[in-house]
């Protein structure tokens, strides 16, 4: 669907938005929840907020070409804050609200930030530890009124706002003369990336990288104002801000913020949102409670449910043919969803349209019991590197176990040695003061992903894995884990796992067990347990997953196969290390933490 105005840079789409739908709209823009109450913020609203934190902003020194830093979770106030320092000509630099005061210290001082925006209390404290190492910043605005404190130079929003409309005064255009001077290739943003080892790295965003992935994006989806949004994902990400957030801003959708990943359940039966962009964990996760639930019905009320995905994926093969869809399956297929397929879209809230995923590797076996029972899955793959979006699905054109086509305007190669190449205006322009890493990650203007993957006869690319992942047993077999890995994860006993295998006589693997699951398993089999530490310990619980893992790896090649396993009594988490901020694995760091049970599994079994 075309944009619903040109626009080549995002202050430019921020005036034109906000001005077109501010008119006489009653629809608000936001909707965020406060106090059991859902609240929203009208277009109006929207520019007052943002242009007199803006002008606020310019009162405390903030002038083209600057960098401000913005540490906060989820809420209205970050895009104020963003629209506002875009606004300025200013360069925005996102950090996730996991950061730690070192990486926020690095993050300043490698930006050269002016000033840091955080959002409450417990993110300021971890500025002001590091504060006096920072030697360009001169000022912090806290978003929460109260927790400014009182040391010098720190400001609440409110202080900054109330600076902007004394400045407003003197300077009544400032604001929007200031938002038509930022041309299309000046740097937007330093995003930088989470990476699963080493230090982070700035990636250099223009205007135009990011508004070419915009326009890309409403060319292959039919989004528009009356589209909502629920958002969950960090906005410092740049899969959920040029997805989420500029995508869904550009046509006039709504845009409402989950209180956390905890209640996305309720929210979205709160918000009814049409379009939502997730990571495959949500749908794992999805798909496990929905597994566990049937699994306690009665056996009449599990075979209707199995027997009406069945026909849901028949019904799925069908349509897409081409040919007429059979009478007796079409009724069926509406006999199957009145008994359970429109429960289950009841749970999204009824008026979704698709989910949008990336960050990682979707199951194929998720997208297709989901589209059986009428929840589309989407997926794309990219990289915060280029804006993010390189290939994608499309809503009438898509294939799971493959991550689409390439997005418009982007050219896609496989380089000899299977690595994906990206080329078009959404390459970042590169790494901030690491020349290095620049080089060594676009040669000719051509992005190289670290990724491997290959495009199938209908120009499907398929991701095979990292680069970095593949790792080659003792016995020179090369492994590709993340698909092996995905597999395993449709288990209802599986929450997290890991393979390893590098440079090993066998393949083994660390398994974070669903442990509802396990709870439920024990107590239907009179298992005695006084702690999900003693639980995973337990002989019948070893046996249960080394059934499991049998069952699904039937099609693996023998040395493909996991022979032995450590159970683990904690999930991987973000907070622990184990993850990074968008839900991926750092492998290295978990095979570090773990190293003496990897070590145990192979103790006296390797030469």
């Amino acid at each position: 669907m075309p944009i619903y105005k040109d626009f080549k840079t995002i202050p430019q789409m921020f005036q034109i938005i906000t001005k077109d739908f501010g008119r006489g709209k009653e629809r608000p823009v936001l909707k965020y929840k406060v106090n059991d109450q859902w609240l929203g913020i009208k277009y109006d609203e929207v520019y007052r907020d943002t242009e007199n934190l803006a002008l606020g902003l310019a009162a405390l020194g903030v002038k083209r070409g600057d960098r401000v830093s913005i540490i906060a979770e989820n809420r209205p106030e970050w895009v104020y804050a963003d629209m506002a320092v875009l606004g300025l000509g200013g360069v925005d630099v996102p950090l996730y609200p996991i950061s730690t005061s070192e990486t926020i210290e690095f993050c300043l001082n490698n930006s050269e930030s002016v000033g840091i925006i955080v959002s409450n209390k417990f993110q300021l404290n971890k500025v002001l530890k590091v504060r006096s190492e920072c030697k360009t910043l001169k000022f912090i605005v806290v978003m929460n009124n109260e927790d400014k404190g009182t040391e010098k130079n720190i400001f609440s929003f409110s202080d900054v706002k109330a600076k902007g409309m004394e400045f407003g005064k003197d300077h009544p255009n400032y604001f929007t003369e200031s938002s038509k001077l930022t041309q299309e290739n000046e740097l937007c943003t330093i995003i930088y990336t989470s990476g699963t080892t080493g230090v982070p790295k700035g990636v250099m965003l223009t205007h135009k990288n990011i508004v070419s992935n915009i326009k890309a994006a409403h060319e292959i989806f039919d989004i528009g104002e009356n589209d909502i949004f629920l958002s969950f994902l960090p906005l410092c990400h740049i899969f959920e801000r040029m997805g989420g957030y500029y995508t869904a801003f550009s046509c006039g959708a709504t845009i409402a913020y989950a209180e956390s990943i905890e209640k996305i359940a309720s929210n979205m039966e709160d918000i009814h949102p049409t379009i939502m962009t997730a990571v495959p964990r949500l749908f794992e996760r999805m798909y496990s409670k929905i597994k566990r639930n049937v699994e306690s019905q009665p056996e009449k009320k599990q075979k209707i449910f199995n027997w009406a995905i069945e026909i849901g994926k028949e019904y799925c093969v069908a349509k897409k043919s081409g040919h007429p869809i059979p009478i007796f399956l079409t009724l069926k297929h509406k006999l199957a969803d009145k008994l359970v397929f429109h429960k289950l879209r009841e749970k999204t809230g009824g008026k979704l349209r698709f989910f949008i995923s990336g960050g990682a590797a979707l199951a194929r076996e998720l997208g297709l019991f989901f589209e059986a029972a009428g929840i589309l899955i989407i997926e794309g793959f990219g990289l915060t590197e280029s804006s993010p979006v390189i290939v994608a699905n499309r809503v009438n054109d898509y294939k799971f176990g493959t991550v689409g086509k390439p997005m418009p305007g982007v050219e896609i190669k496989i380089a000899k040695d299977g690595e994906i190449l990206a080329f078009g205006p959404n390459i970042m322009q590169g790494y901030y003061k690491n020349k290095k890493e620049t080089e060594e990650t676009i040669k000719d203007g051509w992005l190289y992903t670290g990724d491997i993957g290959v495009f199938d006869a209908e120009g499907f690319l398929i991701i095979t894995d990292r680069k970095k992942h593949l790792f080659k047993t003792s016995g020179g077999k090369y492994i590709a884990p993340t698909p092996i890995e995905n597999m395993f994860l449709a288990s209802k006993y599986i929450d997290q796992f890991i393979l390893i295998g590098d440079r090993r006589m066998f393949v083994s693997a660390l398994i974070v067990p669903d442990y509802d699951a396990l709870k439920e398993y024990a107590d239907a089999n009179r298992i005695q347990y006084k702690s999900i530490d003693e639980l995973v310990e337990m002989k019948q619980i070893y046996e249960l997953l080394d059934k499991e893992l049998d069952q699904f790896q039937k099609k693996l090649a023998n040395f493909e196969r996991v022979r032995k396993f450590a159970i683990l009594d904690k999930p991987f988490t973000i907070e622990t290390g184990e993850l990074t901020p968008s839900l991926k694995i750092k492998r290295k760091f978990v095979e570090e933490r773990y190293k003496d049970l990897i070590e145990g599994m192979y103790k006296g079994l390797e030469g």
